[in-house]
């Protein structure tokens, strides 16, 4: 059987990997409530604001008749997450950095700015939803709506200190706020319950409604949920025995289940509300979430109706958020191996949303917000098949998943999910490019030349991760290729002796490449005196400073392994070592780390970078130096 382990297996959200202990004997129901929590946290992104969008549409224009798309949707999203659960429990990656460790650069570098587009589509309605139910709640213009959300950025830096637990106890409130809010909407709409049976019939009652159907898929099953997912079940504890991680697997797909089925249920309210109330009483253009706020109260004859409606409507898009924002720092560590900070990498994903709803509002009124909605519930589901087909060709290679790999009934069902997805973006795309063509008249030649090229790369790029590994095996990186994690690999130690008077030293250690040259300098400031030494490091991918001090994975296992080896080297030269590990924001927890050890001199490596990449990298030898009174020493890149 194959598993993640080794340094080139690093996870993102690493810190939080293993932090839940879940018991792998005795009581059932024990570990299932220990398991329970990670599907919950993606489940809230099968009801952000751009489900409410296309349910409503669906229920205002064609009744109850739509209901099977949200049906099949709910099912292939349970099996698609369990599949990404059971990636991350077997092999210990996510699944972007599964498509790093198997995919060429360029191929992944195409895959990174695709998944990149869907999280800002699905953040741009997050931003929109916020700001409309801001707007019904408290008379707010949308505008200035759209841009306080922009706030909950330093929002999230708080919630960040919360642990995975107390945050999954949060998202999970918030789900049950919406949920309420819609079963309130239910028993006053009365539905007629024989329609809604009948909308499980599968048809499509004109041509545009699959365009809706789509818009239902791609709000449905949301690809970077599959990246989310196969992260966040590494924050259990997963044994190294097959059992317990056919337990795991289980339990995983079991957690999957009740929180999405949780999930098709509001996505089912509302559309059965949008039917019961707008279709039936002649409203059936209603396609913004602002006209059905405001005929909710005139139709139903209760004031409780929209004040639930808007309620759901704002828990809906702030707990949405939060896990967009977990998808987006995944997803960037994954597959560039690049770290930013956790606030700029969200303000930055803010922004490409808030641009396009400012000016959708200034061009078009807030009756441009509903289509945009539903536009960015499309753009989601045309990058599904990008996820959906490197997860199976991952889940179904026995050579990673050894005994685990999925079996056949499960693996067609798989590629007839993905087949399905297809098939619908690409009737999808060939009817826009038709209708707009026609549209354009004598100009639609400039429309098939930007088009026809654009859409030829795109099916190329989908084409090369579907067969490569048919016909050639996908692209394995030996492992002394360039590593999955953030570090530089483990080098050898020429350490020379030097000089010196001080009694402690504290060595910071960042594992960018430059230990050695750290390290001898600081044997030169020691020379023969033999001072007390503390090698520290802090762990700070994405995952750590989200939820700094709930730390004890993998990555943090190797790091202490590191610092030891380290400490080994010095101790054969007589020196008195100790390690340290710490996990979130380097400055903060250096700092503290050095006020405990109480040094005389504290030695750390220059970043070797300034001006601009300083905010976008940190700088922590100018910040730690203002937060601590020791002597400090920064030693260069060396030669």
């Amino acid at each position: 059987m194959a598993g993640g382990g080794g340094p080139e297996a690093r996870k993102s959200l690493s810190e939080v990997h293993g932090s839940v202990r879940v018991p792998w004997t005795g009581n059932l129901l024990r570990r299932i409530f220990a398991v329970a929590g990670p599907a919950y946290l993606v489940s809230v992104g099968y009801m952000d604001p751009g489900n409410w969008a296309t349910d409503l549409a669906a229920g205002a224009h064609y009744n109850y008749a739509l209901l099977w798309v949200l049906l099949m949707s709910n099912l292939m999203a349970v099996l698609l997450q369990a599949l990404a659960a059971r990636l991350g429990v077997v092999r210990g990656l996510d699944l972007a950095q599964a498509c790093r460790r198997e995919y060429p650069r360029s191929v992944n570098a195409a895959l990174y700015v695709l998944c990149e587009i869907a999280i800002t589509a699905c953040d741009m309605a997050e931003v929109i939803g916020s700001a409309i139910a801001l707007e019904l709640l408290f008379g707010l213009p949308m505008v200035w709506g759209v841009l306080i959300t922009g706030a909950d950025t330093f929002a999230l830096l708080f919630l960040s200190h919360l642990g995975i637990r107390k945050m999954e106890a949060l998202i999970l409130g918030l789900i049950t706020v919406i949920g309420t809010g819609f079963l309130v909407e239910i028993l006053l709409a009365r539905p007629e319950w024989g329609g809604v049976a009948r909308g499980f019939l599968p048809i499509l009652p004109d041509k545009a409604a699959l365009f809706v159907a789509i818009g239902m898929l791609g709000a449905t099953v949301m690809p970077h949920n599959l990246y989310l997912h196969s992260s966040l079940v590494q924050s259990r504890t997963i044994g190294d025995t097959l059992k317990e991680k056919w337990q795991a697997i289980k339990l995983n797909a079991l957690d999957s289940a009740i929180a999405l089925n949780m999930a098709f249920l509001v996505n089912a309210a509302i559309l059965i509300m949008a039917a019961a109330v707008f279709y039936r009483s002649g409203h059936r253009e209603v396609a913004e979430i602002q006209d059905a706020y405001r005929l909710l109260e005139p139709i139903l004859g209760v004031a409780v109706a929209p004040v639930a409606f808007a309620v759901a409507l704002l828990a809906s898009g702030q707990s949405s958020t939060i896990t967009g924002t977990l998808a987006g720092q995944i997803v960037m560590e994954g597959f560039l191996n690049i770290r930013i900070a956790p606030w700029l990498r969200r303000l930055i994903t803010r922004l490409l949303a808030i641009v396009p709803a400012v000016l959708t509002l200034i061009y078009f009124g807030e009756r441009g917000t509903g289509p945009l909605l539903v536009l960015s519930q499309v753009v989601l589901s045309l990058q599904l098949p990008f996820a959906i087909i490197p997860l199976v060709h991952f889940v179904s290679d026995r050579k990673q998943m050894g005994e685990l790999v999925i079996g056949r009934p499960t693996k067609v069902l798989a590629w007839i999910t993905a087949a399905v997805v297809v098939v619908l973006n690409a009737k999808l795309v060939s009817d826009w490019l038709a209708e707009w063509t026609h549209a354009a008249g004598d100009r639609a030649f400039w429309i098939l030349l930007v088009a026809v090229p654009l859409n030829l790369a795109v099916g190329g790029l989908l084409l090369y991760v579907t067969v490569k590994p048919w016909l050639g095996g996908l692209a394995r990186r030996a492992p002394a290729a360039p590593r999955l994690g953030v570090h530089a690999p483990s080098e050898g130690l020429d350490l020379e002796m030097a000089a010196s008077p001080y009694k402690k030293i504290a060595v910071a250690l960042d594992f960018s490449g430059r230990d050695g040259v750290i390290l001898r300098e600081t044997l030169k400031m020691a020379g023969d005196s033999r001072p007390e030494l503390a090698l520290m490091h802090v762990v700070e991918s994405a995952g750590a400073r989200f939820l700094g001090k709930d730390s004890a994975d993998e990555e943090s296992q190797h790091d202490a392994e590191r610092l030891e080896g380290y400490a080994e080297a010095l101790r054969a030269k007589g020196f008195a070592v100790t390690t340290r590990l710490g996990s979130g924001k380097p400055v903060p927890v250096l700092a503290t780390m050095i006020e405990e050890f109480a040094p005389d001199l504290v030695v750390l490596g220059a970043h070797g970078h300034r001006l601009l990449l300083d905010l976008f990298l940190g700088s922590t030898a100018d910040a730690l130096r203002h937060r601590i009174r020791t002597s400090v020493l920064v030693v260069g890149k060396g030669r």
